[in-house]
């Protein structure tokens, strides 16, 4: 069970962590820098934050807020651009007086902020405390929207939530916020000092029910995040040294439970107030120390809000938004990678045009363009994950890649088709924009692929711009690649078609010794995945003669009986 405690309770004096001044002397530097036109080699805009809280949305904005002076704020239309705020929460440092009452040494810089939207109105909590202390507090402030504009904009202080000093047993920072399907409504807190607790709120006001709470992870955990899957309750939280650029050893972790006060147990068992949890996200390639989670739904999608060090910005912390699924057994999977390795069309949003390689040659230096539908092999292009987002895309007529002309990173460089030699101007990364379509940014520089001047003209040649949300800059993916057996399907044993290649007058298929047990289906597909013919043959045949006339081309061919499947990929010539 999880160890229930009394607020107030004491315990021993902790020490700050080794990195607890650099956490906050980093993020004052992480906010000079941002908007200043440092390199952003993921989503587009202002990205860089520290400590995001979950995305909530007003209207057709997407918002975020994070560590900074007043309460830093962020925002965005389409979840691929991002803009600062135009003013802090509490303006010009007039924060509640309160606050000092509680943390003397405050002076208006809030560590992570969260936000939720409940009883018609967003209800946003803060923390406040100082370098290597446990004299913390988190307050509340309340909003019936989040546009600056609007009338109707106005952050009212609701006062303490919780509040700790120094011979407290925990540290009242870093708040998240979940409510249940039921109704209740849970906040959890704290850091490396003292492990993190859980406490019901009232669902009306947002303030604590009773002094009940509950230890739910230890080890030095901080930046916790609860939500509910199924059955189970998952507990996110952090564990190692955040805030140290490059050098961040920052990663997250999760447990589960069937309360949402405990116990968390990891995937082999173990307890998070025992060490446990489960790895989600750790430092990969240029995403380094990733941080402090959020979780946002739409649409059936889940994102994956956190921050990161980008080691190839000198650890400037940024903003990412991740894909969330779930695994068979119920755990969180966490990927960067929106779009699945296969064979695709991709059309323009704008032109409703598709990419193709003009002259339908597919040879070194011809320009990739937007051409008509066609069906043929020099439009489809095989998308290859190659990790943290980013992708090789190559022409399935001849397998040269899309390569940016003179691996310029300025706008107006246009897209060309060359042999892979793992370039960053072969390289794109992939964001998902909130309608569904993708954005594709050349991991050079970051600018991303448009049809130039908005064209709805065949033949135009793709190139690179700046980020303006046009919908000639985003583009749908249909996925040609042909089907492949399912894990829990039955393969059936010594099937045998010949000849191979195939003629188009057809082919024959010898059953084994499937031949005398049932009807057989033949089932053939194009490389768009239709079905493109259909023959149901009886059970006493054991030869079949099969003439599809279909035009030459790459076929999947597949049998099928009720016992199980054969398939096998065939060229009629």
């Amino acid at each position: 069970m999880s160890t229930p405690i009394l607020s107030g309770s004491r315990a021993s004096d902790h020490h700050a962590g080794p990195f607890s001044h650099l956490l906050r002397l980093a993020v004052l530097v992480m906010l000079l820098l941002a908007g200043t036109g440092y390199q952003a080699l993921a989503l587009q805009g202002a990205v860089g934050v520290h400590d995001p809280s979950t995305m909530v949305k007003d209207g057709n904005k997407y918002w975020i807020f994070a560590t900074g002076q007043g309460i830093y704020s962020m925002y965005s239309t389409d979840l691929v651009n991002w803009t600062a705020g135009s003013k802090a929460v509490f303006v010009n440092n007039a924060y509640p007086s309160w606050i000092n009452t509680k943390v003397k040494d405050f002076k208006g810089h809030f560590w992570a902020p969260e936000v939720i939207f409940m009883n018609g109105k967003y209800y946003l909590y803060y923390s406040c405390s100082t370098f290597g202390s446990k004299v913390s507090a988190i307050g509340l402030a309340t909003n019936v929207t989040l546009d600056p504009a609007s009338p109707n904009y106005k952050w009212e202080d609701q006062g303490e939530v919780i509040s700790t000093d120094a011979n407290s047993a925990v540290n009242a920072i870093d708040p998240a916020v979940f409510k249940d399907t039921n109704g209740d409504v849970w906040l959890s807190y704290g850091s490396f000092f003292g492990g993190i607790r859980i406490t019901r709120l009232n669902a009306s006001t947002g303030k604590l029910t009773g002094t009940t709470q509950y230890a739910v992870a230890n080890n030095n955990p901080e930046a916790a995040y609860l939500t509910k899957n199924g059955s189970y309750y998952y507990l996110f939280i952090n564990r190692g040294a955040c805030c140290n650029g490059v050098n961040s050893t920052y990663h997250i972790l999760v447990g589960r439970s069937t309360s949402p006060t405990g116990p968390f147990l990891d995937q082999k068992g173990v307890d998070l107030n025992s060490g446990g949890g489960t790895v989600v996200l750790n430092t990969s390639g240029r995403y380094i120390g990733p941080g402090h989670t959020g979780i946002f739904q739409e649409n059936g999608v889940s994102y994956f809000s956190h921050h990161y060090y980008d080691g190839q910005d000198n650890g400037v912390a940024k903003l990412s938004l991740a894909k969330l699924t779930w695994s068979a057994a119920g755990w969180p999977v966490v990927s960067r990678d929106w779009v699945t390795t296969g064979r695709y069309e991709i059309k323009n949003q704008n032109s409703q045009l598709i990419w193709g390689s003009s002259g339908c040659s597919g040879v070194t230096g011809q320009a990739i363009a937007q051409a008509t539908p066609t069906g043929l092999d020099c439009q489809r292009w095989d998308i290859t994950a190659m990790g943290d987002g980013e992708y090789k895309i190559t022409n399935a007529l001849g397998g040269l890649a899309a390569d940016v002309a003179g691996c310029s990173a300025d706008n107006g460089a246009k897209l060309q088709l060359k042999p892979y030699s793992e370039l960053d101007c072969q390289r794109f990364r992939i964001d998902r924009v909130n309608n569904g379509s993708v954005v594709l940014a050349s991991t050079n520089g970051n600018r991303v692929i448009e049809v130039p001047g908005a064209s709805t003209t065949a033949g135009q040649q793709l190139a690179l711009w700046d980020y303006n949300g046009c919908n000639c800059q985003q583009w749908a993916l249909t996925d040609v690649t042909i089907p492949t057996a399912s894990a829990t399907d039955k393969q059936l044993k010594g099937v045998t078609l010949f000849p191979i290649p195939a003629t188009r007058n057809g082919f024959t298929i010898e059953l084994g010794s499937q031949k005398a047990r049932q009807a057989t289906i033949v089932e053939m597909y194009n490389v768009r995945g239709q079905m493109v013919y259909l023959q149901s043959f009886s059970r006493q045949q054991s030869r079949l003669e099969v003439a599809p006339k279909l035009p030459s081309g790459i076929y999947l061919v597949q049998v099928r009986q009720d016992s199980g499947f054969w398939r096998q990929k065939v060229t009629i010539q």
